[in-house]
């Protein structure tokens, strides 16, 4: 999993609240279960016309948002079925970061296993980042984990909490295999004690 440590990017407003998994990566692109290809389905019941014309009002779709690397969200983002692909599609078209003030718990601890920061911020400090970020080619953020502050293109600053251990797992690229891979060394040592203490099992 790809380490996050200081992103800077453009940050796309996205001012919906109760934005769920559906809205994210509707249910016809849930077939496959690779990682990769999925961008092109992100938001695309907003992203698109029925014609499968670009819709053109859709802050993805304008020019200044197009490679954007956040998304400020409203409320409770994330809610909705549990699927995976709703991070996976997120990550595929290179979203990195998603700031709001809540997120639906499993969509939340899923971002974490693919390489996604969430961060969790009050409804005042949202308002200003959605403003930030309605600045168009202007609207640039940095976010740098390690000191859990998100800078805005004027160099207002604000601070976030993150829990100890997620913050490690991102800043050192670790999703739960990598985790495992971290205790190679202790379980091929049980795995020797074992062959020898019971050479029967």
């Amino acid at each position: 999993m790809q380490k996050f440590e200081v992103l800077t990017g453009v940050a796309a407003p996205l001012p919906i609240i109760n934005i769920d998994t559906d809205m994210i990566i509707p249910k016809q692109y849930l077939k496959t279960i690779k990682r990769t290809g999925l961008g092109k389905g992100l938001f695309s019941e907003m992203r698109y016309h029925e014609d499968g014309s670009e819709n053109a009002d859709f802050i993805l779709n304008k020019a200044a948002y197009r490679k954007a690397q956040i998304l400020v969200a409203g409320d409770n983002f994330g809610c909705g079925s549990s699927r995976e692909h709703a991070p996976w599609a997120l990550a595929d078209f290179g979203i990195r970061c998603v700031i709001s003030t809540s997120f639906a718990d499993i969509f939340y601890n899923n971002c974490f296993k693919n390489g996604i920061l969430p961060i969790i911020v009050s409804a005042d400090d949202l308002k200003k980042l959605m403003d930030d970020a309605e600045r168009g080619a202007n609207a640039t953020l940095t976010v740098d984990l390690a000191a859990q502050t998100i800078k805005g293109p004027d160099g207002g600053t604000i601070a976030f909490d993150m829990d100890p251990f997620k913050k490690h797992c991102m800043l050192n690229g670790l999703d739960d295999i990598g985790l495992t891979l971290e205790k190679a060394p202790a379980i091929a040592a049980y795995e020797t004690r074992a062959a020898v203490d019971r050479p029967w099992a």
